[in-house]
């Protein structure tokens, strides 16, 4: 295997030139364009501080985070130069682009602050990153080849081959079958005409299900047509089908990088048509009955829509007391409401969840005369974000939202989803965690965004790590604000009690990672950073100054006592003139601990309230008799 050269200015500076004649041309497209709007202005300073939050809300506002800023710089390559692993992460996680052979992937690995985020951007290069959508397309093409559970509605007939489809697909990807279908959508056969080879209709039908254009079309001898038989009739297909682009995607240059882009621009189409129909037709289509109605619900399985399967979901009540009063309307109690959305199944197989159900023998699995109503424990509001997840990849929602976005994510086996919402809690849950967010908290009971009391509870029933490890630092950064209260005692008892047979030796975790943080937030890495040297040796040094000074105090007063001098007191007013300098520092800013107590500097008043905490935590460990 030959080794990996280096190129020379020279050589760069001409593959540079060449790279900008051929994005000037057209040819391909710019993976970096300049982007002097203000919301990528802010993406980018947010990447400078490591502001979590603003970077999240930048990202599903729809920023671009491969833009660059005047001076060349990308939202990634700012936050590996700043050292803000969480940020990277967050930006590889939506989309960034670190590929090793491109000036700006080595730029952000040369730049990167430290091993932990070169390592970081190392596993996202572009042999093992994958394009953000490639997972609703690799579902989409197994359609398919799926045998079980079948979810075909549609049987194309093509020479001696049998193409089992889905008319909801053929209907979002192609204008013609989407008029076909509108005027018979009962119809479940289709023959292909025998003047189109079978292997043009076939290379046409992968590329509406998001395959990968064939390199090979069967032609030639014993298929019955030639290779510019088989071109001629991809190109008239493709016109009959109304996919121009289609073509262009077999007739490829062989060139990596525009591969890869003409792919994502393909997929991206993709899923925009896909998108626009599922929320014309899916959401569009969304029925609001009552609850105990439900069951008189009767929708023809040979609909326009396609749907072969009826979601439920139940509408929360705004106030738990409602029920309790028995809300009353002219007499009777006011009946639930119950979103009814139609769906289809070869979608909802994303799901591990649906997928076991409809390959089971269970009475969901069968289809009827009429669809199937299959209730879902969640709101319908996360019904809907779940199923726009599902059909399109996109998974934009509000903080408030996201823990029951995690627990239905988690209920259905939809891991992608389950992380998204976690790294929605960790980041626009996590606000400003730095040292100045924390000294706000001192002593003040703030009102948090989130209840991470909540928070932690569902990490460990969901058994998503990243939200247990945000959790833990969000209450190291805000200690003083929990320790006291009986919730946060309670939680180290909860988190005490996940180990079966406790011994005491073992530890508990939450409060290993909250003392983790915390010595991450009062910055006493010493072994680290050298300081617990340097403070013993500022402590020695002091020492032995006042050490000096009361000999030489002794030496002088010994001095006065020979001479004989009798000491005056000073009149009245006289201390005024002796101690203004005194006052002032007196009444200069005055720095406290926890406790109360005045420190000498900022650094001492971190280094006390670091002691004061830990202490509490032991004292905490006392009370409940834990040992960790």
């Amino acid at each position: 295997m030959t080794e990996r050269t280096v190129l020379r200015k020279d050589q760069l500076e001409i593959s540079l030139h060449n790279e900008k004649k051929l994005i000037q041309e057209g040819t391909i497209k710019d993976d970096n364009p300049l982007d002097l709007s203000e919301p990528f202005r802010e993406l980018c300073e947010a990447c400078r501080k490591g502001d979590l939050k603003v970077c999240q809300e930048k990202i599903t506002e729809g920023v671009n985070v491969n833009a660059r800023d005047p001076y060349d710089y990308t939202p990634l390559i700012l936050a590996s130069l700043c050292g803000h692993y969480e940020v990277a992460q967050l930006l590889l996680e939506s989309g960034a682009l670190c590929e090793r052979d491109t000036f700006q992937g080595e730029r952000c690995l040369y730049n990167a602050l430290n091993d932990r985020i070169r390592n970081l951007l190392l596993q996202y290069d572009y042999s093992k990153s994958t394009d953000p959508l490639q997972p609703l397309a690799a579902h989409v093409s197994s359609l398919l080849t799926r045998d079980q559970p079948g979810t075909s509605d549609i049987v194309v007939t093509a020479g001696d081959e049998s193409l089992y489809l889905h008319k909801f697909i053929l209907a979002a990807r192609s204008p013609y079958f989407r008029g076909k279908l509108a005027a018979d959508p009962k119809s479940t056969t289709w023959k292909l005409p025998s003047t189109i080879p079978p292997q043009a209709f076939g290379t046409a039908i992968k590329y509406l299900y998001f395959g990968e254009a064939p390199r090979d079309l069967r032609s030639g001898p014993g298929t019955g047509f030639t290779e510019s038989e088989v071109f001629a009739g991809i190109d008239k297909i493709a016109k009959h089908l109304e996919i121009p682009s289609l073509l262009d995607s077999i007739l490829d240059s062989g060139d990596r990088r525009l591969a890869r882009q003409r792919r994502s621009t393909e997929l991206s189409r993709g899923r925009d048509q896909l998108e626009a129909w599922f929320r014309e037709n899916v959401l569009g289509s969304k029925l609001e009955v009552d609850s105990s109605k439900v069951d008189e619900v009767r929708w023809e399985r040979h609909n326009e829509i396609f749907a072969d399967v009826l979601l439920r979901a139940d509408e929360l009540p705004e106030d738990e007391d409602d029920i309790g009063d028995g809300s009353l309307l002219n007499g009777k109690q006011q009946d639930r409401k119950s979103i009814l959305f139609p769906c289809h199944r070869a979608m909802l197989l994303r799901s591990e969840f649906f997928q076991a159900m409809f390959s089971s023998t269970f009475r969901e699995a069968h289809l009827k005369e009429h669809l199937n109503v299959i209730p879902v424990d969640c709101s319908p509001e996360v019904l809907e974000i779940v199923l726009t997840f599902l059909y399109t990849e996109r998974a934009d929602f509000p903080l408030d939202v996201a823990v029951d976005v995690l627990f239905a994510a988690d209920m259905l086996f939809i891991e992608k989803l389950k992380t998204k919402a976690a790294v929605v809690i960790s980041t626009l849950g996590s606000g400003d965690m730095s040292q100045a967010e924390a000294a706000r908290t001192r002593g003040i009971k703030e009102e948090d965004e989130i209840d991470i009391y909540a928070i932690i509870r569902a990490a460990w029933f969901t058994r998503v790590q990243r939200l247990e490890e945000f959790a833990a630092r969000y209450l190291a950064y805000r200690l003083e604000a929990h320790i006291d209260s009986p919730e946060f005692a309670e939680l180290i008892q909860e988190s005490a009690a996940r180990i079966k047979a406790r011994q005491e030796t073992d530890s508990i975790e939450l409060l290993d990672d909250i003392r983790f943080y915390l010595g991450e937030r009062f910055r006493l890495r010493f072994d680290d950073a050298g300081l617990e040297e340097l403070m013993e040796e500022e402590t020695r040094q002091q020492l032995a100054e006042a050490s000096g000074v009361d000999k030489d105090l002794v030496e002088i007063t010994d001095k006065v006592d020979t001479m004989g001098i009798q000491s005056q007191t000073l009149p009245i007013g006289a201390e005024a003139e002796v101690a203004p300098g005194q006052r002032t520092r007196e009444h200069g800013p005055v720095i406290r601990t926890l406790d109360g107590e005045i420190a000498g500097d900022e650094f001492s008043k971190d280094a006390i309230n670091y002691q004061i905490l830990m202490e509490k935590l032991d004292r905490l460990l006392e009370e409940l008799n834990l040992e960790a």
